[in-house]
């Protein structure tokens, strides 16, 4: 287990301070060991949840990832959002300035305000963009039931 700090939400918190010009061979060897296991850890997927009209919309950047690599499921009142998205090269660690993208595992569940009408869910990624629509379920009111007699 990484001991990084936590951010708030539970997403890991990265703060380097090193100058490029001058690397001690014990610092970046602790920073690359401390890298490694920043890596291993699920990345928790950022999102903006909104109301319009009859539907909760869900929105999350997700670049990198392919429609392929995303996993969606409902159960309940329960959306839990997993995947992965892979660099499409390779780039040594020595030459990174910064490092703030995360790439590899994601994973977010979300505990939904009301119930959904899973028969009507609607999910596009679009130019790096999930957009899930989660339609409202419309409850009946009520049935009239007709009594009817032996007369």
């Amino acid at each position: 287990m990484s001991s990084w700090p936590k951010a708030r939400g539970g997403a890991r918190k990265l703060i380097i301070n090193m100058s490029i010009f001058k690397k001690e061979p014990e610092e970046t060897s602790q920073l690359e060991e401390h890298l490694a296991n920043f890596e291993s850890d699920e990345g928790q997927l950022s999102i903006d949840v909104y109301q319009q009209d009859n539907d909760l919309i869900i929105k999350s950047t997700i670049a990198g990832a392919k429609p392929e690599d995303i996993d969606i499921t409902l159960a309940g009142d329960i959306l839990t959002i997993k995947g992965k998205r892979e660099m499409d090269e390779y780039i040594d660690y020595n030459d990174y300035l910064y490092r703030e993208c995360y790439w590899g595992k994601f994973s977010r569940t979300i505990i939904l305000p009301f119930e959904i009408d899973e028969s009507k869910v609607d999910v596009n990624l679009d130019k790096g963009v999930l957009t899930i629509v989660l339609p409202k379920l419309q409850k009946k009111l009520g049935h009239k039931i007709v009594v009817t007699g032996n007369d």
